[in-house]
């Protein structure tokens, strides 16, 4: 349901909402046009000292302060050693800990001359890559490609099975 404007003798439609206090609860409900009139005059910070003013800002920024001293000076420390950390490169605090690869799985990234980071789609693009350059119908001595084949095929099937795809 629209409500009528809530400025005096306006009959046009309330669509504009603006804040009757401080803390936001209550609206007034105005056309645009003295909305816009409304808003350009109204002080969210009316009849308060620059003291009062400032205090606000550090609440709504860093929140209450805390009356516990033991509890601020923990929370302190722990957002500094958060801080440094990140300063220093030391990422260990968003990431859970790798574990390290299986023996043949690296000798398989190895084979492949792909980082650890690979994925399967990395891995997959790779060997067709290699595959087409030492596949020994194509190579020029079938002897060292065909061997070469053996190792990158065998690396492959590695890694899809570490991948999980049979």
């Amino acid at each position: 349901m629209i409500k009528k404007c809530d400025h005096a003798g306006c009959t046009k439609a309330g669509t504009c909402r603006a804040p009757k206090t401080r803390d936001l609860k209550e609206y007034w409900f105005f056309c645009q046009e003295h909305a816009a009139e409304y808003n350009k005059n109204w002080n969210y910070y009316a009849n308060m000292t620059p003291n009062e003013i400032e205090a606000e800002w550090e609440r709504e920024t860093f929140g209450a302060p805390l009356k516990d001293k033991k509890t601020a000076n923990a929370d302190a420390a722990d957002y500094a050693k958060f801080i440094n950390d990140f300063l220093t490169g030391r990422t260990s605090f968003d990431r859970a800990p790798r574990r390290a690869l299986p023996g043949p799985v690296m000798s398989a990234l190895k084979t492949l001359d792909l980082p650890v980071t690979a994925t399967l789609r990395d891995a997959a693009a790779r060997y067709r890559t290699l595959a087409k350059k030492y596949h020994p119908d194509t190579a020029d001595d079938k002897k060292s490609a065909a061997d070469k084949f053996a190792k990158i095929a065998a690396a492959y099937e590695i890694l899809k099975k570490h991948f999980g795809k049979k």
